[in-house]
């Protein structure tokens, strides 16, 4: 599912706008993302949380010319899955 998708389900279910829906979920992925960015945690019950995580600095290859490349230290977006979602993940098999 993608945002597009997401967007059309909520306002279906909830029968309003597509564009005052959208409006939202911007609004929520834009508060999300600011929260990540100054370092704060984000905990979604049944889903998960998504948190910064610190990934050092390290040589890595470029794979199509094999060349050496140093990254710089980062911080990247990181998420673990709650275990109501685990759970429901695999009693689908």
């Amino acid at each position: 599912m993608n945002k597009s998708e997401l967007i059309r389900r909520i306002a279906k279910e909830m029968d309003l706008p597509e564009k005052r829906v959208k409006e939202v979920v911007d609004m929520m992925f834009q508060l999300m993302a600011e929260n990540l960015a100054e370092g704060g945690r984000i905990e979604i019950r049944g889903l998960g949380s998504f948190k910064p995580k610190k990934r050092s600095s390290r040589l890595v290859k470029d794979p199509k010319t094999g060349i050496e490349i140093f990254v710089k230290e980062r911080y990247v977006p990181h998420f673990k899955m709650s275990k109501l979602m685990k759970v429901e993940l695999n009693s689908k098999e």
